[in-house]
């Protein structure tokens, strides 16, 4: 059985809420989670990097000089690799370079990589946060007094507009709902907040994979 700690707005402990151990996956999923990361970050790039190949350069209709007399090497275009302003050999063109993982894979990571935190107690629980004022100084206080100043995650049961706005100014502090948490926010983050219903709405999502 493992356990969560309860805090006040105070950052004072109030309890401790239990996690029943059939809920956490602690054996399998490790390499879900590394394929799941893998391809979120994947998914996140821009993938616009773009060269111009020797048939996209403009010019080239004439020889840069002429064949023989020279002593030079010969030369029938200007947009050739190896002179100065030619195309470019194997460069970068735009691509997608996103990749497809199973809707079962990511469950698992997602169980494996929340149960890791759950099991190591980086989780918490702050009670009221729904109810936070949209302040950066308090939010600062807090954060400070439950995660240790670490860098955090809030998971809330709903959209809160106020958290938002008071987390939106701390450093490395990110906020989202228990339904779009992701695999990625939660390796990311050493600490993790969530309020009263953010829990049970994560509690949901572990058991809807065990087995």
């Amino acid at each position: 059985m493992s356990k969560v700690a309860i805090y006040n707005l105070n950052g004072e402990a109030a309890g401790e809420k239990e996690i029943a151990d059939a809920l956490l996956e602690t054996k399998r999923g490790a390499q879900a989670v590394l394929d799941v990361v893998t391809a979120y970050r994947a998914g996140i790039r821009a993938g616009t990097a773009s060269t111009k190949t020797r048939d996209d350069v403009s010019g080239g209709g004439r020889k840069p000089y002429k064949q023989k007399g020279t002593g030079r090497a010969r030369q029938g275009s200007i947009r050739s690799p190896i002179l100065r302003g030619g195309g470019i050999v194997f460069g970068p063109h735009p691509r997608d370079y996103a990749k497809k993982v199973n809707k079962k894979t990511v469950a698992l990571a997602f169980r494996r990589a929340l149960s890791e935190k759950i099991a190591g107690g980086a989780v918490a629980v702050a009670a009221g946060l729904e109810q936070v004022e949209p302040k950066t100084k308090a939010l600062a206080g807090l954060l400070k007094k439950v995660a240790g100043g670490r860098p955090a995650l809030f998971v809330t049961g709903a959209a809160n507009a106020n958290l938002n706005r008071a987390a939106r100014n701390v450093p490395k502090v990110e906020v989202t709902t228990a339904a779009q948490a992701n695999v990625y926010q939660i390796q990311r983050y050493p600490a993790i907040v969530a309020d009263a219903a953010g829990l049970e709405a994560l509690k949901t999502r572990l058991a809807e994979g065990a087995e």
